[in-house]
């Protein structure tokens, strides 16, 4: 037995000295450098490549390095450097490489040292793009395909590299793909490099495939609401041909609508038949859909209105009418209020219906007012243009010693409003235009014909050269607003449908809706005129460290409200001066304003950009 017992533990120690001869010892890093590697390559960007991506860099820290293998890994060094300046396009480099090793009883670690003058970087000496199609003699298309031969980005007498000769194939095949051609090729393309004379001649094959047409829309993932109406409200061009921006459009005005979390559009181009020179294509949209019911809580706070506490409800398919309902609980100090919208699907021309109510209790001037507002009519949003016409009823009761009668109105109204900003959020260059046009009757005291006006513009213009420290320009950003009511003289107008001014967005250095007209008992009350504009000048600046979100303005507003065009218009100005943060959700605004009629300082606080 004892002989078995050691016969096993000969047999086992065997074992296991195999398994250690069979696995590959693996280097590990050691964290400390086994050699030094000196650089020096002109000109810099060859430099900068080098230290970036040679492949011995990998091995300066690897454990158990021998002098031998470092010998044979710098053999094979100089053809890395080759292969990595070729990229830039240089193809005849200069390159030499030294290894100094230190005596071995040394401490001093072995230094490698590479020389390399890359020498002259090859030129675009010939260009020769072609485009192919089905289409070939037909006018539909060809300047597109012409196009790419003319635009093509990497011209004769341009420097050649690995990247340049990637993006200009690279944008062919996007200037193709964005329009009619989305199935559209590089076939061949070649890069003849003469080494000797540094010269590059370059060769280019596109095939456009067949004319695409857009078809119908498909839409996959949709039970709970119409597809119908979203194919309606979508307003994809069926049987044009095919662009891009057209499907993104497209995808945009699906994901507006709010019956879906997200939306994903593809063109099914596996199902175009072969052999043809112009088809038509399907959309396939994937969707997934909203919640039938959602609930947004919400806290917020303005120097206008103080502390705020919000509730919003959404409702997408309104039982008996399918319309979808938004509706709304706001609490603060000055303008409690709960309101509902209902509104319609688009239809084929991107028109809809709604249908809206309001209940308020605010705060104007003097007074409070509990008013009442009910409106319908037709809407269209575009991407930079919203229009509504609609008949609105008024009703306003005003509250307190002296107040003006309980009164109501009807009207027609017309409101336009263009968004022309570069960034909707936080824009830094463009305008917005707005109007409105009202024409209507009181109906109680009495009946007295009115109309109402109101326009704003809104202009961002960017000012001199970029700043040194934070690459960004200053800009000059203007406001104007002007509202005016006309009727007989003493006609009792509802309050909700006069102009008050100051505060965070209109006249700053005075508190919200302070800027009114006086009644005969001196009372401040709302006006039938009304003018407001801002002159603000914005500049960028580094905050700890920070040199893309900080901003620094010093502004100038003025504004005025009357019952009279001309006469009594007392002018208040406010100026003063502070600083812009690109919050994640806008930009978030604090400004120290002094006003010239009160002789007080005021701080306003702001979050978000509208227009």
């Amino acid at each position: 037995m004892r002989f078995f017992s050691h016969l096993g533990l000969l047999l086992a120690t065997v074992l296991l000295a195999g398994c250690g001869l069979l696995t590959k010892p693996t280097a590990t890093a050691t964290g400390q450098p086994n050699f030094e590697l000196q650089i020096h390559a002109r000109p810099k960007e060859a430099q900068d490549l080098l230290a970036a991506h040679l492949e011995l860099n990998r091995y300066r820290e690897l454990e158990g390095l021998r002098r031998q293998e470092l010998t044979r890994l710098i053999s094979v060094a100089d053809t890395d450097i080759r292969k990595l300046l070729a990229t830039l396009g240089y193809f005849a480099p200069t390159v030499e490489l030294e290894l100094h090793n230190p005596p071995r009883d040394s401490s001093d670690l072995p230094v490698v040292r590479i020389e390399v003058d890359a020498g002259e970087q090859a030129t675009v000496t010939a260009v020769d793009v072609q485009v192919t199609s089905p289409q070939d003699g037909e006018k539909a298309g060809s300047w597109q395909r012409q196009a790419v031969q003319r635009n093509w980005p990497l011209e004769v007498g341009q420097p050649f590299s690995q990247d340049a000769w990637a993006g200009a194939k690279a944008e062919g095949l996007r200037s193709l793909q964005a329009q009619r051609y989305p199935t559209a090729q590089l076939l061949t393309s070649r890069a003849d490099i003469d080494a000797d004379t540094q010269q590059a001649a370059l060769q280019a094959h596109y095939a456009t495939g067949p004319l695409v047409r857009f078809g119908p829309l498909e839409i996959e993932g949709g039970q709970r609401y119409d597809a119908a109406g979203v194919t309606r409200a979508a307003r994809l061009p069926v049987g044009q041909e095919y662009r891009q921006s057209t499907l993104l459009d497209v995808q945009q005005r699906m994901a507006a609508t709010g019956l879906y979390d997200s939306v994903f559009l593809t063109l099914q181009t596996e199902q175009m038949p072969e052999g043809q020179a112009e088809v038509q294509v399907p959309v396939l949209a994937q969707v997934r859909e909203a919640p039938l019911q959602k609930w947004v809580y919400g806290v917020g706070l303005s120097t206008d209105t103080g502390p705020r506490l919000s509730i919003d409800h959404t409702h997408n398919r309104v039982p008996g009418l399918g319309w979808q309902a938004q509706s709304k609980l706001q609490l603060n100090r000055k303008n409690p209020l709960l309101s509902t919208r209902l509104y319609s699907l688009p239809d084929d021309s991107g028109w809809n219906w709604f249908t809206s109510a309001e209940l308020e209790r605010a705060e104007l001037a003097d007074y409070q007012a509990n008013s009442i507002a009910l409106s319908a009519g037709r809407g269209k949003n575009e991407d930079k243009i919203d229009r509504q016409y609609f008949l609105r009823y008024d009703l306003a009761n005003p509250q307190g010693d002296d107040a003006p009668p309980k009164s109501s109105a009807i009207s027609a109204n017309y409101s336009w409003t263009g968004r022309y900003f570069n960034n909707p959020t936080n824009p830094t260059r463009g305008y917005g235009l707005a109007f409105e046009l009202g024409v209507g009757t009181t109906l109680t005291p009495q009946r007295t014909p009115f109309t109402r006006a109101l326009g704003r513009w809104q202009y961002f213009q960017p000012m001199g050269e970029r700043d040194a420290a934070t690459k960004r320009r200053s800009r000059l950003a203007l406001r104007a607003q002007a509202g005016a009511v006309t009727a007989r003289k003493g006609a009792d107008i509802p309050l909700t449908l006069l102009f008050l001014s100051g505060g965070d967005t209109t006249v700053r250095g005075y508190s919200y809706q302070s800027i009114g007209a006086r009644t005969d008992n001196a009372q401040r009350i709302g006006g039938r005129y009304m003018l407001a504009g801002s002159v603000e000048w914005q500049r960028p600046i580094v905050l700890a460290g920070n040199r893309n979100d900080w901003e620094h303005t010093v502004f100038m507003d003025a504004g005025s409200v009357s019952d009279e065009p001309a006469q009594g218009m007392q002018v208040f100005v406010g100026a003063g001066s502070g600083i812009r943060w690109n919050s994640p959700v806008g930009p978030l605004q604090a400004d120290l304003a002094y006003g010239f009629k009160t002789q007080k300082i005021r701080l306003h606080l702001r979050l978000g950009f509208t227009f």
